[in-house]
């Protein structure tokens, strides 16, 4: 016997896979296309000019994989750097040692910066690694800009400003797969070398299309890397030809999707998402700080200035279980969050309110999550929801 039909929808707020518009889920209903129909061309190169759109950048060249966020990461190492060459990786959690780790996998040597729990990068540490680096070892800075492990966004202008100050000639890689489409981020202004970027958080798409954008800069970079590679490689796909473009045939249906996502976001207008996103970020702090007034959770994220516009990371007290606190808010109440993960699995849950999203919903997820967790006995200040209700109201 199949499980009951349970009426409604149920809410989907973990920070990847988001909601998704019905006008995507619609473009990707499509019957795929030979390579030669002028449309596949057409719809790959509207998704690369509203990329550069997105990211504020009129030089940079986009290259589009059909990956996870995990394959561009790979994208920029074997791009950017030979083995046994070196890259600096500003700490922020799991995300950056997750990065940290598949270099070092792929025979890169790693200069890691310390990571301070709940705190964002530390440019100061990153000038300092710089200025020690007197013979220029290090290839790039690879910056998570939001972490959604701990939902917290770090400065990427103030790590540009490291790098300047110690005179150093290392290329900036940004990773923007959580943020872009939440927040703003002006890749050329930045002074960002490189940025990566994937479908499945502020896209609004399902996941399975990765992507960069790259400079003149690190293209130079990667024509002179000795480092053998085929499928990642840039130089290998800069053509005209859809085919040789993704080096085998594109993702068709999530490449119309994702053109779709992208027309929404301008139709909306960029300063509206991004204020729409600070809104309903604004609507879950409210909660969150009525709720740690019971004693047993808490923010995360110990900078009201760094958290994430994405996400929100909800420590939890000792005791608490995770994973029972997942299952009754989705079995019972219908809404999916994130646990935590890395060195946060089994310490914190986490809200996502990124995507397809706005304030009915965003109020659902926070009673669904305050229900969950007082029928679980978790004590909670009074007044959670009631102080989220009241944040929007008032904007």
């Amino acid at each position: 016997m199949t499980a009951p039909r349970i009426p409604g929808r149920r809410f989907l707020h973990s920070p990847g896979p988001t909601p998704l518009p019905d006008a995507v889920l619609h473009a990707m209903g499509v019957q795929p296309m030979d390579l030669a129909d002028p449309r596949v061309d057409a719809n790959i190169a509207a998704v690369e000019r509203g990329l550069k759109r997105l990211l504020h950048s009129e030089a940079a060249e986009i290259f589009l994989y059909a990956s996870n966020g995990h394959g561009v990461w790979e994208a920029a190492i074997e791009n950017l750097a030979a083995p046994g060459q070196v890259l600096l990786m500003p700490g922020t959690g799991h995300f950056s040692e997750s990065w940290a780790l598949q270099a070092e996998g792929l025979g890169r040597r790693v200069v890691r910066t310390p990571w301070r729990e709940g705190w964002p990068i530390d440019a100061e540490a990153v000038e300092q690694a710089l200025r020690d680096d007197r013979s220029h070892e290090v290839q790039a800075v690879l910056a998570v800009h939001t972490d959604t492990a701990s939902g917290v966004t770090s400065d990427i202008a103030a790590i540009r400003r490291a790098i300047d100050a110690a005179r150093h000639p290392a290329l900036l890689v940004a990773d923007v797969v959580a943020s872009l489409g939440a927040a703003p981020f002006a890749m050329d202004a930045l002074g960002v070398d490189v940025a990566l970027g994937a479908s499945q958080k502020g896209l609004m798409c399902p996941p399975g299309v990765g992507f960069v954008a790259v400079n003149g800069k690190a293209l130079a970079a990667a024509q002179r890397n000795p480092a053998p590679r085929f499928y990642w490689d840039w130089e290998r796909r800069r053509s005209e030809v859809s085919y040789r473009k993704f080096c085998g045939t594109p993702p068709q249906n999530l490449l119309f999707g994702l053109e779709a996502a992208l027309s929404l976001l301008f139709d909306e207008g960029l300063d509206s998402a991004w204020a729409r996103h600070a809104r309903l970020a604004g609507a879950v702090q409210a909660a969150v700080e009525g709720w740690r007034e019971g004693g047993r959770v808490d923010f995360f994220a110990r900078d009201a200035a760094s958290r994430s516009v994405s996400v929100t990371t909800i420590a939890l007290g000792e005791g608490i279980d995770v994973d029972a606190l997942r299952t009754r808010a989705r079995e019972r109440f219908q809404v999916a969050i994130a646990g935590g993960l890395g060195p946060l699995a089994g310490r914190a849950f986490r809200i996502g309110h990124l995507g397809d999203s706005n304030a009915a919903v965003i109020l659902g997820a926070l009673a669904g999550v305050e229900a969950a967790l007082r029928s679980l006995g978790v004590a909670v200040g009074e007044g959670g929801v009631q102080r989220a209700v009241r944040f929007l109201a008032a904007d």
